[in-house]
């Protein structure tokens, strides 16, 4: 009977708390449910009940944490597509030129390609809708060319040297959003692999890159994961488990209400040996830093680049019946060693959290790594070579690369923003198609021997000026390099595919060319990682 008695007292010490907390949340949300009846009932002027009700989701969620927010039905579906893996749409990359949609590549195998677009067209007008000189946003005309999967959208074209406009007839259908840039050789024996976010396709790109690398003679491996925002917490996961060895912990998240959860790999990666450089940035977050976390951590490779974003907190996405979605933060993840990555934050101060990335330019961190201070009560050694790494705010790389700001000036930024750039690169190609074509048929000889003209960067100057900005010589001059890095590397993007983009620009790529010296010097190699 005592063992009863005392069985009886522990279950109803544990459920007395569940009782006055359920008990808790329903006299709460009897306080929501009748201000928003008063409110609807009774208030002066008429109001939008939903509209209301989201408001108040978005008010609670903003004094929980940065990532905690509210997506409406038309955000959750912008959101989920690029991670998805694919949407219904026609397939076809474009850009807008002067106020007209530009073809510039037709998705292979898509239903644009099956019905003869081609790169260079100019569409008109979708479904008997003008698109072009009417300065519509990009998003409504998106959402005239995608749509469910089998329904038609017809357009007219614009083709160079055709008088009438081409009327096509396209079939929607399921068009792939790749995850991956660029994988190509850089050298004999490196390859190059950038991932843009962690989707549902990702691993299996990369496997399938990996693999016609490794075919190829590659022996190391440079992943760029500069820019990428994260993604998937599992496909972070998955990526890691590539290089990792049998039995090591890759990550492990945790929260008040969320048991610890550990991920460890399961010695089925495909690229366990062989050299490794990882680059980052300021802006590689989330599932970026759970993969450069644990390759720091097990010293499987050398971090490259700047310290990342610091995004340590772990969301899930709970659907609601309209469409819409909470995300909502659930626990934090943790580096095999146990750092926090999350960087400092206070509740309701969103903000000042998104400022973050301009305080750390102002106080000097993307240009010296001397700026950069950590508590001692973050640091921590990596399990292999007893490297010092630190935690509290994002993964500080083992080899600092400054932010080159030299050749960035006004002048420049101007021309880039109002896409002029983008644009004298696509009118020299839209002009120039078919001899470029047939002169550089690979992409290696247009590299070495294709240069951009004075009087391609004189038209650029010219059509700055139709757009009022004021041709500054002294900032032309500094930047001027970068401006024909950049057009070459758009023309090559338009004229072959994105990762030729990148192996132009990676040229200049300060990080990219540390990463590439590194891993060609076993001795500098081994020295980042603490080994003999």
């Amino acid at each position: 009977m005592k063992k009863i008695g005392l069985y009886l007292l522990l279950v109803s010490c544990s459920v007395v708390p569940q009782i006055a907390a359920q008990n808790n949340i329903n006299q709460e949300s009897r306080k929501l449910s009748m201000a928003l009846f008063a409110i609807s009932s009774l208030y002066v002027d008429s109001t939008d009940t939903g509209k209301l009700v989201e408001d108040a989701l978005v008010g609670m969620l903003e004094k929980l944490d940065p990532h905690s927010n509210y997506l409406d039905p038309e955000e959750t579906k912008e959101m989920t597509e690029p991670l998805q893996g694919n949407f219904d749409g026609i397939g076809i990359q474009f850009n807008m030129l002067t106020d007209t949609l530009y073809v510039i590549q037709v998705i292979a195998g898509g239903p644009s390609e099956k019905v003869g677009l081609m790169a260079g067209d100019r569409i008109i007008m979708v479904n008997d809708t003008l698109i072009a000189g009417v300065k519509m946003k990009t998003t409504d005309i998106m959402k005239r060319l995608r749509g469910p999967k089998d329904t038609e959208v017809r357009i007219k074209v614009l083709r160079q040297n055709e008088p009438e406009l081409i009327v096509f007839r396209i079939i929607r259908g399921k068009i792939p959003v790749y995850s991956l840039d660029a994988a190509y050789m850089a050298d004999k024996h490196t390859g190059y692999i950038k991932l843009n976010r962690f989707a549902v396709s990702s691993v299996d790109e990369f496997r399938e890159a990996l693999d016609k690398l490794k075919k190829s003679g590659m022996k190391n491996l440079i992943v760029d994961l500069q820019g990428n925002g994260g993604g998937y917490l599992n496909i972070a996961i998955d990526m890691a488990n590539e290089f990792l060895k049998k039995g090591r912990l890759i990550v492990y998240t945790e929260g008040a209400k969320q048991p610890r959860e550990e991920a460890i790999a399961t010695g089925k990666g495909n690229f366990e040996e062989g050299r490794l450089v990882v680059l980052v940035d300021e802006s590689s977050a989330s599932a970026s830093e759970i993969f450069a976390g644990a390759i720091q951590d097990w010293d499987r490779g050398v971090i490259v680049g700047r310290r990342t974003f610091g995004k340590g907190l772990v969301q899930k996405p709970i659907p609601l019946p309209d469409g819409a979605m909470i995300r909502l933060t659930v626990s934090r993840y943790h580096t095999p060693t146990g750092r926090g990555i999350q960087r400092p934050y206070e509740n309701g101060k969103k903000e000042e959290y998104h400022h973050d990335l301009i305080d750390r330019y102002n106080r000097g961190e993307l240009m010296s790594a001397d700026s950069i201070h950590f508590p001692d009560s973050m640091k921590y050694k990596t399990l292999i070579n007893n490297r010092v790494v630190y935690g509290g705010g994002g993964i500080m790389p083992d080899l600092f690369i400054p932010i080159d700001t030299t050749r960035f000036t006004d002048y420049h930024r101007r021309l880039v923003a109002t896409g002029l750039v983008n644009r004298i690169a696509m009118n020299y190609l839209d002009q120039n198609r078919k001899e470029m074509i047939s002169e550089y048929r690979k992409v290696e000889n247009y590299k070495k021997s294709f240069n951009i003209t004075d009087d391609i960067l004189q038209n650029l100057i010219d059509m700055a000026t139709e757009e009022k900005i004021e041709f500054n010589e002294e900032q032309y001059t500094h930047s001027r390099p970068l401006i024909k890095l950049q057009i070459k590397a758009l023309i090559a993007r338009d004229m072959y595919e994105m990762a030729e983009y990148f192996r132009i620009m990676n040229d200049d790529n300060p990080s990219y060319l540390e990463a590439l010296r590194i891993i060609n010097n076993k001795e500098a190699y081994d020295k980042e990682l603490g080994g003999k």
